[in-house]
């Protein structure tokens, strides 16, 4: 894990809106080139999302202070959901896995409901929004079947509240 790394505490309960201030915050900081922005989900007596921020160089902190955030060194655990990682900006329209692979890192790809890795041929539906994941230091996108024979990411981009409809 890079030295360079702090966790922001804003009090979030939203992913969406952790995703929103992470972008936010990801400018203000002028993050340098190979930075991720990851959420972590806190559980126990105050739930809530923190963001974290690592990059292989130092980045300012300072403009961290003028917002109401609890800042500390280091990320909470091993297992965020990247929101801002190299490469993620070019994963939008229609990909290959390959294609997918090789232009961001991102290490692997899952299939749920499949075993092994998919088809590198395979063609993957971005929908614009791709939030892989840590998982045991490797950053991996989970992917699901879609109409057509194409793959598209497990999370959608606007998801339906619970309960909507009550």
């Amino acid at each position: 894990m890079s030295p360079y790394a702090v966790t922001v505490d804003a009090g979030v309960r939203d992913v969406r809106a952790a995703d929103r201030l992470l972008v936010e915050l990801a400018a203000e900081l002028a993050l340098p080139g190979g930075a991720f922005g990851c959420t972590h989900l806190v559980r126990g007596e105050r739930p809530r999302v923190v963001l974290s921020f690592t990059a292989p160089s130092p980045f300012r902190v300072d403009a961290l202070a003028a917002g109401p955030y609890e800042v500390s060194s280091g990320v909470p655990d091993g297992a965020g959901r990247a929101v801002l990682f190299p490469g993620a900006g070019a994963l939008t329209g229609t990909m290959t896995v390959a294609g997918l692979l090789s232009a961001s890192a991102i290490d692997r790809v899952a299939v749920l409901g499949s075993h092994g890795e998919p088809d590198p041929a395979q063609d993957v539906v971005t929908r614009g929004h791709v939030r892989p994941q840590w998982q045991d230091g490797e950053l991996v996108l989970t992917l699901m079947p879609a109409a057509g024979g194409v793959l598209v990411p497990f999370e959608v981009p606007d998801p339906t509240p619970c309960c909507a409809d009550h």
